[in-house]
């Protein structure tokens, strides 16, 4: 039976200020995604709204391009968690960072995980998102997951990990800071 991870466990397993590896990739867009997680709950996740400009309809973390006002990664996962999906800055804590992921898709991502209130309140705004759930501690803490699945895109094979979810389909970018967030939780990393 998996460990609960209550605020204590948390932070036990997640100390503040923990290290991260620092990526250099130039050609790609800065952005920073909140790694929102709810003690004895799991991690926040949104799918985007199908009108979005890029990534339509996929599950990803709230966040989004490092505008030239944010003044730190934290400040910018902060920014687009408040417009995204109503988080409030002021109730979530910042742990850390993870390290950064380049995307294919010309990104240079840094996820900044952030501890937020038992039941805090969302609500999704309409034009970003088009749901707001969360991902069980349960699943995350699962050894047999995620899943590594291969498939050819535009030409080139590419492997990359699905989370299992009954709704939604979890892969790419997000299903790799999964993985990494699900190590690091279980202490294998």
């Amino acid at each position: 039976m998996a460990v609960p991870l209550t605020e204590a466990e948390l932070r036990r397993r997640l100390p503040p200020g923990f290290g991260h590896a620092r990526l250099s990739a130039p050609r790609h867009k800065p952005a920073a995604v909140l790694v929102a997680l709810e003690p004895e709950r799991g991690v926040w996740l949104t799918r985007r709204a199908a009108a979005m400009p890029s990534h339509a309809g996929q599950v990803s973390f709230p966040g989004g391009k490092i505008e030239p006002q944010d003044d730190s990664p934290e400040a910018a996962a902060l920014r687009e968690a408040q417009e995204e999906i109503g988080l409030d800055p002021g109730c979530v804590e910042i742990l850390g960072r993870m390290d950064d992921h380049v995307t294919l898709t010309g990104f240079h991502i840094a996820p900044v995980i952030g501890l937020v209130p038992k039941n805090v309140q969302l609500r999704a705004e309409p034009g970003e998102v088009e749901e707001i759930f969360c991902l069980s501690f349960e699943v995350l803490l699962d050894p047999a997951l995620p899943r590594r699945r291969r498939a050819v895109m535009s030409g080139r094979e590419l492997a990359f990990y699905i989370w299992p979810h009954r709704d939604h389909v979890i892969w790419g970018a997000t299903g790799e800071m999964l993985r990494r967030l699900a190590l690091r939780l279980r202490g294998e990393e």
